[in-house]
């Protein structure tokens, strides 16, 4: 027996800010998932396991506060989020190998979440917590400036159509959030099958005066970078003769990019917040 995925209304636009600093930032419209089932198992391991692991982001401001330390249950381990994270396959396979550190994974398809967490209890996987929203929204209203140590992006969709490449998540504007979000010396690493991407991203790979390029590889990173495994879609790129291209940048040590991105709603990039 499987149960469906409690979703929202097809075509609901979900939470978006409006962000007002000449930048650019992902254009995501209304959108409608597709439709999942859970397993009667899933769906136990979510009620057993979710209110302690995971959390929703929605617009009550409730829900947008994170206490890091106590969610986590320790104090003082660097932190990593992680945007986009699927079902959790490489989640849930770097995390052991670096315990020491705190993983938040975000995802908004709801079985994807249930894939990675049902992954961690079995394989007793205690330091991956979970987010289920949007990577940009999450990263703008529950994370405030210098709180991440690292940000993973690992093949997020390519939006191939032309008309469609507003909505990639690699923007000049998403560069500068997670910037701000980085501690100085933190690391974001992205990965991509897709060539297009692969020189859409070439092309941004300096345009933010707070991230440090490094390029690939980078034998001094301070992080892991090995993902350990391949994934789902990198899989399917690679039958199909797909060149994967990686990306690490590290924050700088001063901030030199004053003007940060306006955001009504959590005190740090100026946006309007739109529900």
């Amino acid at each position: 027996m499987s149960i469906p995925e409690k979703t929202q209304p097809h075509g609901r636009r979900p939470l978006q800010s409006e962000f007002n600093d000449g930048r650019d930032y992902p254009r995501l419209g209304s959108v409608s998932f597709r439709r999942g089932t859970l397993t009667e198992n899933q769906e136990k391991t979510w009620e057993e396991h979710w209110p302690q692991r995971g959390r929703e982001l929605t617009n009550d401001p409730a829900d947008q506060t994170i206490d890091i330390a106590g969610w986590f249950g320790r104090e003082g381990h660097p932190t990593i989020l992680e945007i986009g994270s699927g079902t959790g396959t490489s989640t849930v396979a770097m995390a052991p190998l670096e315990p020491d550190t705190n993983i938040i994974a975000v995802e908004l398809y709801r079985p994807g979440l249930a894939k990675l967490l049902g992954a961690s209890v079995r394989g007793g996987v205690d330091n991956i917590r979970m987010i289920k929203g949007d990577g940009v929204e999450v990263l703008n209203r529950m994370f405030p400036e210098a709180s991440l140590d690292g940000v993973r992006i690992f093949f997020p969709d390519p939006w191939p159509k032309a008309r469609h490449h507003k909505r990639r998540i690699i923007q000049s504007g998403t560069l500068h959030l997670i910037a701000t979000r980085l501690k100085p010396g933190g690391v974001l690493h992205v990965a991509t099958d897709h060539a297009d991407y692969a020189d859409w991203i070439t092309e941004l790979a300096t345009a933010e005066p707070l991230l440090d390029y490094k390029g690939w590889p980078w034998a001094e990173c301070p992080q892991l970078t090995d993902r350990q495994v391949i994934t789902k879609f990198e899989g399917k790129g690679l039958q199909k003769d797909h060149t994967i291209a990686e990306f690490l940048w590290q924050r700088t040590a001063d901030n030199v990019a004053e003007d940060t991105p306006d955001s009504v709603g959590d005190g740090s990039p100026s946006a309007t917040t739109v529900t």
